[in-house]
């Protein structure tokens, strides 16, 4: 195969997707862009608007001329990734649909559809990049540490990754906001889109209302004290401070990390009692875990890695953190010597070897110091 090739990207009518066909073009490739539908409930003007995005969208193929076609994986969204997020959410887990999301949508079907186009590689505007060594293909983080995006992509396959091509992973996103704007881009300052993937910015409490059945119960502190009440466990994830509904409680003299005037967190889930434990501070040890053990796990070389010394994220916006990986029948078990802070069921443990990542599995549970 020659190195020019017939590449189809995932043009998402953001700034970072239209400069990765851009710039594919010209390093002298065929480019050719598809926009991905893939979310139609109430999909309105207020939150996804689909519509301009992909008016956006053809806006920018059309300053760059290349062609752009308009498919719709709703049914596959649906079926691979939303029914998955709300049964992770019922479970009183807290899931990362865009991991889920990359693996099943976006490195799947829209990969089938874009070799079913003769496509040769795909390319999206993740910052994230791709390195082959002898026949083998590893997943590096993007050079913009503020943007690096490899955790959302750790379960990507070898066959996944020897189609992709993530050109903005060598750019910071000053760079690429530059070259949009250089080439006359539409959307040149258009805002990173945030939210569920695909999904869109929304209420998120009042979204997720219409698609789970929800049981009222108490909030309580770790002495079993009833201090409000929740409107469902689904609702709260581990480390929450905000719409707890109890600012006005106040405990004096805490003696274990709390203070009169420390907020209040989200600690843990009682499901059995439908309670949901809250302590005060930031630090309280209760929020604080030296050792986690993560399965339905996803090595990107293939097989796991080595027992030993690595570093892993617990989530996305966080530093590599230190640790020590160890395999036990099938489970994966990371043990760090700063304990982590609100690690959460049903996120992604990422595991890095310097720049490289090698993939990860979903937290099961937290181990308490």
């Amino acid at each position: 195969m020659s190195s020019k090739h017939r590449v189809v990207v995932g043009l998402s009518g953001g700034v970072d997707s239209a400069v990765t066909a851009h710039l594919l073009k010209q390093q002298g490739h065929e480019v050719v862009g598809i926009f991905m539908k893939n979310w139609e409930d109430d999909d309105d003007d207020e939150y996804c608007s689909s519509r301009q995005d992909f008016l956006d969208a053809a806006s920018v193929a059309d300053v760059l001329g290349i062609e752009i076609e308009h498919v719709n994986f709703a049914a596959e969204y649906k079926d691979r990734v939303f029914e998955s997020f709300l049964h992770e959410y019922q479970a009183g887990r807290t899931p990362n649909p865009d991991v889920l999301c990359n693996a099943e949508i976006k490195f799947k079907a829209f990969l089938d559809h874009a070799m079913r186009l003769g496509a040769e590689k795909i390319a999206t505007g993740h910052y994230a990049r791709v390195r082959e060594e002898s026949g083998s293909f590893q997943l590096l983080k993007g050079l913009d540490p503020l943007k690096d995006q490899s955790y959302f992509l750790h379960r990507l396959t070898q066959a996944q990754l020897s189609k992709a091509m993530f050109p903005v992973g060598d750019l910071l996103k000053t760079e690429v906001r530059r070259i949009a704007a250089e080439i006359g881009l539409p959307n040149a300052k258009k805002k990173d889109s945030t939210g569920i993937c695909f999904i869109g910015e929304r209420p998120f409490r009042e979204f997720l209302n219409r698609y789970l059945s929800h049981q009222p119960g108490p909030i309580k502190d770790e002495r079993g004290r009833k201090l409000g009440e929740h409107v469902g466990l689904s609702f709260y994830t581990l480390g929450q401070r905000q719409g707890l509904g109890i600012g006005g409680v106040k405990e004096k003299g805490s003696p274990r990390g709390g203070g009169e005037h420390e907020p209040w967190f989200v600690a843990a889930k009682d499901l059995e009692k439908n309670t949901l434990i809250v302590v005060q501070g930031h630090d309280h040890p209760l929020l604080l875990s030296p050792a986690l053990v993560a399965d339905d796990l996803s090595w990107i070389a293939g097989p796991a890695p080595q027992d030993g010394a690595y570093a892993a994220k617990t989530r996305y916006r966080q530093a590599d953190a230190p640790c020590a990986l160890a395999m036990r029948e099938g489970r994966l078990q990371l043990h760090f010597p700063q304990p982590q802070w609100a690690v959460t069921p049903g996120q992604s443990a990422v595991v890095y070897d310097g720049e490289v990542c090698l993939g990860g599995g979903v937290i099961a549970h937290a181990i308490q110091a």
